[in-house]
């Protein structure tokens, strides 16, 4: 491999004084480039190309680009063959290692003065979260829409809970068909009341404190809680060597819980339903953080699997948004909750579906405790 290329290194970064050298300039890119040799095998690729990739670069260095990434598009693989031409492409489904096949925009170009040799930049489009950190603004566009039960709130639990004391007052007096009537304003009004405390914790910007955490007994615990309302089997594929993560405790059990809530209730209904819950160390992914931050590197990822249906393909961009919601009785608050306390852990949540398998996956990528810098949100 030409030494000039050399974009990857666990070298302490130093800024020299004429500024930062190209090397570290690729690096901080937020777009994964990958280095293509004449041979077509990558040569290089950036912390952003590890993260797509799932792998660390001396697993893809030497592998050529067929064997780690699958275009479904026949023009693009052309294209790579001559080696001198210029490709862009939009939302184009490539399947990364043993990823499912997702759309991803993708960018090649020759380099100048390198006869064959070839740059290859790939994200994914536009509407997908993207993997940052701290970023301006980052806190005003992701909660505006949800403060609005921070002002509302009191006026409209004060009026709920005298309707639901009147309706146990009439309880009392009603007869049986009554009661059928006065149970019901008493549910919905528990509902509603339900309804505003999770938006109200979405809307919420103090951070809770945090304490070093097992993934492992945070999901055990989990499970025990989803169980005492009725059966449910998770299939558990542990890494027990993983480090604890920094988190908050009630939080994580709570993101779980979501999880795993939602995938039983996709299961619903089938003959053999599966919930599976994997952990694993995932060497290479981290997130780059607001400017003049290091990278973040998330190496902890829990899986939660299921081999429901899965969420309509219409729907997939969008639904760890508010208010979003696949299932006919939701509300479209638990994902939108999962990620914006995965966000307070300093990690990321995704999701994807791997219809070869017939699974559904949630990915929560964590740090190790310690390793993430402290994260102060406005009161």
């Amino acid at each position: 491999m030409n030494p000039a290329f050399d974009w990857h290194s666990d070298a302490p970064v130093t800024e020299p004084r004429s500024g930062p050298d190209p090397k570290h300039l690729v690096a901080s890119l937020p777009q994964a480039l990958f280095l293509l040799a004449p041979d077509l095998s990558l040569a290089s690729v950036n912390p952003a190309g590890e993260q797509l990739a799932g792998q660390g670069a001396s697993r893809l260095i030497g592998r050529h680009v067929h064997h780690v990434l699958v275009f479904e598009e026949p023009l693009i693989v052309e294209r790579l063959s001559e080696r001198e031409a210029n490709l862009v492409a939009r939302s184009t489904l490539v399947r990364i290692l043993d990823q499912p096949a997702r759309p991803i925009d993708l960018i090649t170009a020759p380099v100048l003065h390198f006869p064959g040799w070839q740059m290859l930049v790939l994200q994914e489009p536009v509407g997908v979260e993207a993997l940052t950190l701290g970023m301006a603004g980052d806190d005003e566009a992701g909660n505006a829409v949800l403060r609005a039960p921070e002002v509302l709130a009191h006026e409209i639990k004060n009026p709920l809970a005298g309707i639901r004391g009147a309706a146990q007052l009439l309880d009392r007096k009603a007869d049986a068909a009554d009661r059928a009537l006065t149970g019901l304003i008493t549910r919905e009004v528990d509902r509603i009341a339900k309804l505003i405390d999770q938006m109200q914790s979405l809307s919420r910007r103090s951070a809770e404190p945090e304490a070093e955490c097992n993934l492992h007994e945070a999901s055990r615990h989990a499970q025990a809680i989803l169980a005492a309302g009725g059966r449910i089997v998770v299939e558990e594929e542990f890494d027990p060597s993983l480090p604890p993560i920094s988190a908050n405790p009630d939080q994580l059990v709570q993101v779980l819980l979501n999880l795993m809530a939602n995938a039983r209730d996709a299961c619903e209904g089938l003959a053999n339903p599966r919930i599976i819950v994997r952990t694993r160390f995932a060497s290479g992914i981290q997130v780059h953080q607001a400017a003049g931050g290091k990278p973040l590197r998330l190496p902890i990822e829990l899986r939660v699997s299921d081999n429901g249906g899965g969420v309509p393909a219409a729907l997939r961009d969008h639904i760890f948004e508010p208010f979003v919601s696949s299932k006919k009785s939701g509300q479209g608050l638990g994902l939108a909750l999962v990620q914006k306390l995965v966000r307070e852990m300093n990690g990321r949540v995704t999701h994807d579906r791997d219809e070869a398998k017939g699974l559904t996956h949630f990915r929560l990528h964590l740090p190790v405790a310690g390793s993430a810098p402290s994260r102060k949100v406005k009161p």
